[in-house]
């Protein structure tokens, strides 16, 4: 190869390689600009998805704790109801149990009433009302007293201690009913603290102690 076309092929290739290093420039220059864009698009696809994921297990999470806690608050509520139905039950209890106690003690009451009042009828039937009364101060008085039994119908029918008690008269009155009118009065106010004779514990036909119709209070 002459000089000329020597020196015409280098130009030709050095041209090539300039046109060829201009557009691998370019190219470069372009990754270069959409390599960061696509990375940033990249990374918040990722940040979505891995959100999305999170709210899936979260709600997946609370799907299984729902029911648990939907039993809890049902056993909650059984057992409040539990208690409140054993609450009243032992409310109902306990009030039965009161009126019962009551309705005995009610009934005691009278049947002492009744004892005392019949007793009255046997001792002082013929007696002023004030010596009636007096009767049955006797009687609780002894019941308040340490020397004798502490019920009125053990004292009245304690060993030897009243008459009709002894022979059967009281017996035989108390299952009649036929006390007077006076004799029940008298036999109540004695047992709401009516007294006329103090602390006396005996009364009788003697010649001493506080005088009442035809009885001596001592």
């Amino acid at each position: 190869m002459n000089h000329k076309k020597r020196t015409l092929f280098c130009t030709m290739l050095i041209g090539c390689l300039v046109m060829a290093g201009g557009v691998s420039g370019n190219v470069l220059a372009m990754q270069s600009r959409v390599l960061p864009e696509e990375k940033e698009i990249g990374f918040e696809r990722e940040a979505v998805i891995e959100a999305v994921q999170m709210s899936v297990v979260k709600a997946d999470a609370f799907a299984q704790e729902v029911p648990q806690r939907i039993q809890e608050e049902q056993e909650r509520r059984r057992q409040e109801e539990e208690a409140r139905k054993q609450a009243e039950e032992e409310a109902r209890r306990q009030a039965e149990e009161a009126e019962r106690q009551r309705a005995q003690e009610m009934a005691r009451s009278q049947e002492e009433e009744n004892l005392l009042a019949a007793l009255i009828y046997c001792e002082a039937g013929g007696e002023p009302y004030e010596g009636q009364v007096a009767v049955g101060a006797v009687v609780l008085n002894r019941v308040r007293s340490s020397s004798f039994p502490n019920s009125i119908e053990e004292v009245i029918y304690q060993s030897g201690q009243f008459g009709p008690a002894v022979t059967g008269k009281l017996g035989r009155v108390l299952a009649s009913g036929k006390t007077t009118d006076s004799c029940r009065q008298a036999a109540k106010e004695a047992l709401e603290g009516s007294n006329p004779i103090g602390d006396a514990l005996y009364f009788g036909n003697g010649n001493s102690g506080q005088l009442i119709g035809n009885h001596y209070f001592h």
